[in-house]
């Protein structure tokens, strides 16, 4: 296959191009590591991410959301995914939303946007049987929003470090339908330094987030907890957004948002 035509699977199974909005829904936990300690199962973690699929025929073309606007889907060789995306740490145990841990005020996750740009590349695929597995491994290195001077309790080097792993599985059809979207499961490995919320300053160790989920048929078949936490404090996440704006939001860009250096 073509890096277009493989693209194009790949938007099938994570979005679909018809432009239509898709939610997709995980579940896992959160480990932690540190040098000389037993890892640990710190949270549970539930999360969702509600996107939209445009065209995007001119990367230069940074304000402009193909159409969205007026429902036509995406038809040109490139993609941009609107998203948002809202997550929530849980007490390991009971599965319950954080409010607190160890004394301190949990930061749910809320990332407004969430946006990706999509270019014809060779995504990688391997072949399952009557499945087709995309996966895609995104590491991340760049200066962090949190400089350790600034914020030397939240902070743990001024370049933020991460590995972000996903799998997106669907039906081997993927690669011949006709049909806009597919139906899809994932899995997500995350390795990203402690939360800017745990206060662990530059202690060595951090985090691996481990999830799997799927596409839903809709943002109705959210679970009704996570979706009443959702309305009761940021319905906007029940949508995906109608045009693109930068920069994308994250959990550290977010924090300093919160909390402002003095």
């Amino acid at each position: 296959m073509t890096p277009a035509e493989l693209l194009q699977a790949l938007a099938r199974t994570r979005a679909s191009l018809d432009g239509s909005e898709v939610t997709f829904w995980w579940t896992g936990d959160v480990h932690s590591w540190a040098p000389g300690e037993s890892y640990r199962r710190l949270f549970g973690f539930e999360g969702l991410n509600v996107a939209r699929l445009v065209a995007d025929t001119d990367a230069d073309a940074d304000n402009d959301a193909g159409g969205a606007a007026n429902g036509d889907g995406p038809t040109g060789s490139g993609y941009r995914l609107l998203t948002r995306e809202a997550a929530f740490y849980l007490d390991p145990r009971s599965r319950e939303i954080l409010e607190t841990w160890e004394g301190k005020p949990v930061i749910h996750v809320w990332n407004d946007p969430a946006h990706q740009k999509w270019r014809p590349f060779p995504v990688p695929m391997t072949e399952l049987g009557d499945q087709v597995c995309f996966s895609l491994e995104i590491p991340l290195a760049y200066p962090s929003p949190l400089p350790v001077a600034d914020y030397p309790a939240n902070s743990a080097d001024d370049t933020y470090r991460a590995l972000e792993l996903f799998q997106f599985f669907a039906p081997a059809s993927v690669l011949t339908t006709d049909e806009p979207s597919v139906p899809a499961t994932m899995s997500w490995t995350r390795m990203s330094p402690w939360l800017p919320w745990m206060e662990q300053g530059q202690r060595p160790g951090g985090l691996t987030f481990h999830c799997r989920g799927r596409k839903l048929g809709s943002y109705a078949e959210v679970p009704d907890r996570t979706r009443a936490y959702i309305a009761a404090r940021h319905p906007e996440f029940a949508h995906a957004p109608e045009k693109w704006t930068e920069p994308n939001e994250t959990s550290w860009t977010y924090f300093r948002k919160l909390h402002p250096p003095l």
